[in-house]
């Protein structure tokens, strides 16, 4: 299950965007229960989480999933920014291997100046009496910004890049992956050819353009 769950705090920070909303459903204390309705009902096993605010995580939504039997990993945004990723998993169904986080910020190059953030956990599956490979699960919010495509695709390739490390075996395969985010993408765009077909046609693309 992967879900964005909206920081209260950059829905209060851009709050003309849920003008449209009644003011009382917007309230965390009115959200939150909601969410974690949702969480129950579809009782995944595996939980990707974006726009998880830090001070909620620690109060509440960390401890309110560990009472339903999941595991919690975090990773916070850069350059102060409220919320980050989170990955949740029934340790009744797995056991926890390893937790990479990822961050894309790069001091002084342009294509990484923001501060979004992946996390990328390798999980092994406990089945009893059965020889099971690790699977490879991965959580990330890229950019928001419509017009900046181009950064989106470096996030996305850095994502990819610890996915590939953290997902190959000692024989040269691959286990299974699993990767979840708000890619703030669209079916057709170039980010999501990229990902479904493992290549990239840039013809009518802005290469080498500056966009504002």
């Amino acid at each position: 299950m992967s879900y964005n769950i909206l920081s209260q705090d950059l829905l209060e920070d851009n709050s003309h965007l849920y003008r449209h909303c009644r003011r009382p459903v917007l309230h965390w204390s009115f959200r939150f229960p909601n969410i974690l309705k949702e969480i129950k009902h579809f009782d995944a096993d595996v939980l990707c989480l974006q726009e998880v605010q830090e001070d909620h995580y620690g109060t509440e939504i960390r401890p309110s999933l560990e009472s339903l039997g999941y595991h919690c990993e975090y990773k916070m945004r850069t350059g102060k920014k409220p919320d980050g990723c989170a990955i949740c998993f029934k340790h009744s169904k797995f056991s926890l291997l390893s937790v990479n986080p990822v961050e894309f910020y790069r001091r002084d190059i342009p294509l990484l100046d923001r501060d979004n953030v992946g996390l990328v956990l390798l999980l092994q599956p406990k089945i009893p009496c059965a020889a099971s490979p690790a699977i490879c699960v991965a959580n990330t919010h890229l950019l928001y910004n419509p017009r900046r495509g181009d950064i989106k695709l470096t996030q996305l390739a850095m994502l990819l890049a610890e996915i590939s490390s953290v997902a190959h075996q000692k024989d040269g395969s691959f286990c299974p992956i699993v990767m979840c985010g708000d890619f703030n993408s669209v079916p057709g765009s170039p980010l999501y050819s990229f990902i479904k077909e493992g290549k990239l046609n840039y013809e009518g693309l802005a290469i080498g353009k500056v966009i504002i």
